[in-house]
């Protein structure tokens, strides 16, 4: 398949790309599009052998629900059951915004969809594009983060470039998604809302509208409840492994991994704060990523996943990364961390 890729205004949508990814949803095809969180690869939520092309195009399981993506309250009642009073709190703080609600779902959701179960997970993005192709498509959006299954998710057009060209008909390019990790999945379905992945909206913030909030534990026999739950995920090729502890003992640990990748004849990639830079130049690691200061981790997050693809392209054998604070945005970068590592971590 030949794949199209459009460039176009994030802030002013030219109305001729918005219609013909539209008519391309329409037809049952894919789309893959930016919203503020990463780029989405989209197809008709209502639609299970529209929804079959997105497990293809990834490689994904499909016992792993999809996200479906709307564009108002009345696009959104068509797919939920039973709106709970937490839930009608989230939508008034919290959408159009980085925050999936699962819900009880109507028989208008196929079951592929939700992988069989009786919630389905749903959003309103807040990226205009996003928003005005939903709108100009009339339905509902099904759409998982647009990258092969595993590997980081896309937060640049030319990420989607790399992993979907040939796979679908046409990518929308809006330039950097502005969040960089993924939506928070917040289960509203019961009595105390929880939360089954961390993303771009907090424990902390949700708390102070809602009170109580729990954060789930999975285990690795049950069922993915909610996309990013039960396989590794956004992991580069190499080696990965996360360093977490005092700043002065990390850059040490760093430092000697660092020689140790280089004895065993390893290309050795570092993923860093920006404080931690300048004392690791002198341990010539083959690829030094500043992700950002460790007093702004809205900045790692936003670098994230274009440094873990970094050394893919580099072609880094072993990849050290430096922990962040986990409170805040800090839980969600370091989710993503620890799954990208396959959960080794060195807790110095």
């Amino acid at each position: 398949m030949e794949t199209k890729r459009s460039f176009i205004d994030g802030v002013n949508p030219e109305e001729e790309l918005i219609n013909e990814g539209a008519k391309w949803l329409q037809a049952g095809e894919l789309v893959a599009f930016p919203t503020e969180t990463v780029y989405g690869l989209g197809g008709n939520a209502l639609d299970a052998s529209a929804c079959a092309k997105i497990f293809e195009a990834k490689g994904r399981p499909q016992d792993n629900p999809l996200i479906v993506h709307v564009c108002d309250r009345a696009m959104a009642n068509n797919l939920v059951e039973v709106w709970t009073p937490v839930a009608e709190l989230c939508v008034q703080h919290f959408w159009p915004g980085p925050l999936t609600l699962v819900l009880p779902k109507t028989v208008n959701v196929p079951d592929i969809v939700t992988a069989g179960l009786d919630n389905v997970a749903i959003r309103m993005p807040s990226h205009l594009v996003a928003l005005r192709l939903i709108e100009k498509a009339g339905l509902p959006i099904a759409a998982p983060s647009a990258n092969l299954s595993g590997k980081p998710s896309p937060t640049i057009g030319s990420h989607v470039w790399r992993d979907m060209r040939g796979k679908i008909p046409l990518i929308l390019d809006a330039g950097a998604c502005l969040v960089g990790v993924e939506s928070t999945v917040l289960d509203v379905s019961g009595e105390v809302p929880t939360i089954l992945r961390p993303g771009g909206i907090s424990k902390e913030q949700l708390e102070a509208v809602l009170g109580e909030v729990q954060v789930d534990a999975p285990t690795d026999n049950q069922a993915p409840r909610a996309p990013g739950m039960k396989y590794r995920h956004y992991a580069p090729r190499g080696e990965m492994i996360l360093l977490s502890g005092p700043h002065e003992r990390v850059v040490q640990r760093l430092g000697h991994e660092i020689r140790r990748g280089h004895a065993r004849l390893k290309k050795v990639g570092v993923l860093c704060s920006l404080e931690s830079a300048p004392l690791l130049h002198n341990w010539f690691p083959d690829l030094l990523f500043v992700l950002g200061s460790k007093d702004r981790p809205e900045e790692v997050a936003s670098n994230l996943f274009e440094g873990l693809r970094l050394c893919d392209e580099r072609g880094m054998d072993l990849i050290l990364a430096e922990g962040i604070a986990e409170r805040g945005l800090g839980t969600a970068i370091m989710n993503r961390l620890q799954k990208a590592a396959g959960h080794r971590i060195l807790h110095i």
